[in-house]
This record gives structure tokens, sequence and C-alpha cells, in this order.
């Protein structure tokens, strides 16, 4: 069975940090790239940064770049997100997503709440 499963969600204020992140199995990790998906209420899915399993590359939104930094543990099948200077409009769902040619997802996770207040 598929399964990604996130956590590290929460209430953080504006400036600060925090780490979510999506634990892989079910499937052979290294075949995919690993990715975050946020949504927030009202706005469309919006895809937030993604790493490859296999080589290390990274992709990330204009919106979060500088900010975020994605990274992963191979051996634990476990990618991470560390946001850090948080914004109030960093405030969505954030979804785990396993993607064979991103942004295209292949599965996904079940969402953990990020909130930032001002």
């Amino acid at each position: 069975e598929v399964q990604l499963v996130e956590s590290g969600g929460g209430l953080v204020q504006a400036g600060g940090s925090l780490r979510l992140s999506c634990a892989a199995s079910g499937f052979t990790f290294d075949d995919y790239a690993i990715g975050w998906f946020r949504q927030a209420p009202g706005k469309e899915r919006e895809g937030v940064s993604c790493i490859s399993s296999s080589d290390g590359s990274t992709y990330y939104a204009d919106s979060v770049k500088g900010r975020f930094t994605i990274s992963s543990d191979n051996a634990k099948n476990t990618v991470y997100l560390q946001m850090n200077s948080l914004k109030p409009e960093d405030t969505a769902v954030y979804y785990c997503a396993a993607t064979g040619s991103w942004p295209e997802v292949d599965y996904w996770g079940q969402g953990t709440q990020v909130t930032v207040s001002s």
C-alpha cells in the first residue's frame, strides 16, 4: 500500500519556522521525485517545491525561493521541507506528493495544516 504521511504542520507567528516531513512507503522511492503542494482556502493548489530522489535536483516556486529548503533522506524514504521567514500568505494545507514527472502527481499524502499568524 502506497503511503505518504506528512507531519510537522501547526500554528506559527509570522517570521517563524516550521519543518514538514513526508515519510514514504509502498513504492520505490528512488523512482520518483517527492514534492510539496499547498492549497489555501479559495485558491488553486500550488506546486511549492520538489526534489528528485535519484539526483537531488530541486525546484522551488518563486513565492518560496530563499525561504524554503527541501531535502531528502533516502535511507529513511523521507523528504523534509524547512520553511523559514514564514508569512501569513504561506497559510495553507500542505500536501506531500510523489511524482514521476513534476508537476503531475502519482500519489498524494493526506495533507497537513500550516497557519501563519500576523
